[in-house]
C-alpha cells in the first residue's frame, strides 16, 4: 500500500501530472476554438447547435475542465498531509466549477434593460457574486488552517498512525475517481452520439462527475471522522471535523438545485466551514493559554 502511495503521490509524479494536464488543457483550448470557427464558417456540420460551440469565449470551458481534474488529484494528494488543506481543495474545486460555468454563461449574456428578468443573466449575476465571496472565504479559511497552537512533537506518534490510515484511503481514491470519470465520459459520449437532440441541459453537463464526486467525499469525510476518534477525544476537533462533513453535504446539495439557491448553498457551505475552523482555533488557543497559566 505504501509502495502504491509513493507511486501515485511522489513529488515527481505530481510534477509529471501537472505538466501533462496543463499541456492537455492548452491543446484542448485550441481544438475547441478551432471547432467553433470551423462551424462558424460552415467547414463542418454537427447534428445540433451546442451552447459550447457557438461563441469563442466558451472555449475556455474545456481547459478549465482539465484544470479541475488536476485539482481532484491535488485534493487526494493533500489528504494525508493536512485535513484543512484537503477541505480547502474541496472549496477550490466547487469555486472553479462556478468560474468554469461563468465563461460559458458570459458567451450567451443578453445585454438589455431587462437584466433582472432574464433567467440566464440572473444566474450569471448570482455566480459572479458567489465566486467573489468564495474567493475571499477560501482566503480566510487558509489563514485559519495555517494556525497551529499545539506543538507537533507532543502528538507526532498519533499523527503518524492517522497519516498512515489517510494514505491508504488516498490510494483507494485514485482508481475510484479515475473509474468514475471514465464511466461518466463514456456514458455522456454515448448519449451525445446516439441521442444528440435530447442531450442533457448545460446545468447537468456542468455537474457531470462532480455530483457523484462530492457524494463520495461525504463518505470519505465520515470515515476520516471515525478514524480520528481513535487518536483524539478533544471536543473541538470532533466538532470541527463534523462541521466539515456538514459543509461537504451542503456543497453536494447545491448540485440538486439551480438558480440563487445553488449559489447560496455553496457560499453557506464554505462560510460554515470557515466558522467551524475559526471557533476551533479560538478554542485550542484558549486551552493552550489555560495550560500555560496552570504551570
Amino acid at each position: 500500500m505504501i509502495f502504491l502511495f509513493e507511486k501515485f503521490f511522489s513529488d515527481k509524479t505530481r510534477e509529471r501530472t501537472e505538466k501533462i494536464i496543463l499541456n492537455l488543457a492548452l491543446i484542448s483550448f485550441f481544438i475547441h476554438l478551432a471547432v467553433i470557427y470551423l462551424l462558424k464558417f460552415d467547414f463542418i456540420q454537427l447534428p445540433l447547435g451546442a451552447d459550447l460551440l457557438e461563441n469563442p469565449i466558451s472555449a475556455v470551458y474545456t481547459p478549465f475542465s482539465f484544470i479541475l481534474i488536476y485539482e481532484v488529484y491535488l485534493l487526494i494528494y493533500y489528504l494525508p498531509k493536512s485535513i484543512t488543506t484537503y477541505i480547502t481543495k474541496q472549496y477550490e474545486i466547487i469555486t472553479l466549477i462556478i468560474i468554469r460555468k461563468l465563461f460559458k454563461d458570459l458567451s450567451s449574456l443578453e445585454l438589455s434593460s431587462d437584466w433582472f428578468e432574464i433567467k440566464g443573466d440572473l444566474q450569471f449575476t448570482y455566480d459572479l457574486i458567489g465566486s467573489l465571496l468564495l474567493f475571499y472565504l477560501i482566503f480566510q479559511f487558509q489563514k485559519q488552517g495555517k494556525k497551529k497552537f499545539v506543538p507537533v512533537d507532543l502528538i507526532k506518534p498519533r499523527i503518524d498512525k492517522f497519516v498512515y490510515k489517510k494514505k491508504m484511503i488516498a490510494v483507494v481514491l485514485v482508481p475510484l475517481f479515475f473509474g468514475m470519470a471514465l464511466y461518466t465520459l463514456v456514458v455522456w459520449s454515448l448519449g451525445f452520439s446516439l441521442i444528440p437532440n435530447e442531450l442533457a441541459p448545460f446545468e447537468s453537463v456542468n455537474n457531470l462527475f462532480f455530483d457523484e464526486f462530492f457524494a463520495v467525499l461525504i463518505l470519505v469525510d465520515v470515515v476520516l471522522l471515525l478514524i480520528s476518534l481513535f487518536y483524539t477525544d478533544q471536543f473541538n476537533k470532533i466538532i470541527r471535523n463534523s462541521g466539515f462533513i456538514i459543509s461537504t453535504i451542503l456543497i453536494r446539495m447545491s448540485f440538486g438545485v439551480s438558480g440563487a439557491i445553488s449559489t447560496i448553498l455553496i457560499v453557506a457551505a464554505v462560510l460554515f466551514g470557515l466558522a467551524m475552523i475559526t471557533v476551533h482555533n479560538k478554542y485550542e488557543k484558549d486551552m493552550l493559554l489555560e495550560g500555560v497559566k496552570k504551570k
